[in-house]
């Protein structure tokens, strides 16, 4: 059985930092890709960055390129997203998976940020 557990989230003052894990069981972790990915309510989930297996390659989406940065550990089965300059529209669940493209049955719980002064 897959399990993906993201941690790390919280309340934070725009501008500040967190930084997101997500650690993996049930998967040979260093074969995939992994992304992380986020939703507000009424809105679909939406990709924010994914890494490639090994690490090679790297993909941020526009809004957080600058500012956030993936990461992954496959010693720990972990990948991670360092969160910088924080912004209240970065306010968000934010859960992993896999990338490119998602396994339905992968979701986790996810992890609520909260950027509110």
């Amino acid at each position: 059985q897959v399990q993906l557990v993201e941690s790390g989230g919280g309340l934070v003052q725009p501008g500040g930092s967190l930084r997101l894990s997500c650690t993996s069981s049930g998967i040979i972790f260093r074969f995939y890709g992994m992304g992380w990915y986020r939703q507000t309510p009424g809105n679909e989930r939406e990709l924010v960055a994914g890494i490639s297996s090994g690490g090679w390659q790297r993909n941020y989406r526009e809004f957080v390129r600058g500012r956030f940065t993936i990461s992954r550990d496959d010693a720990k089965n972990t990948v991670y997203l360092q969160m910088n300059s924080l912004k209240p529209e970065d306010t968000a669940v934010y859960y992993c998976n896999t990338w490119p493209g998602t396994r339905a049955d992968y979701w986790g719980q996810g992890t609520q940020v909260t950027v509110s002064s």
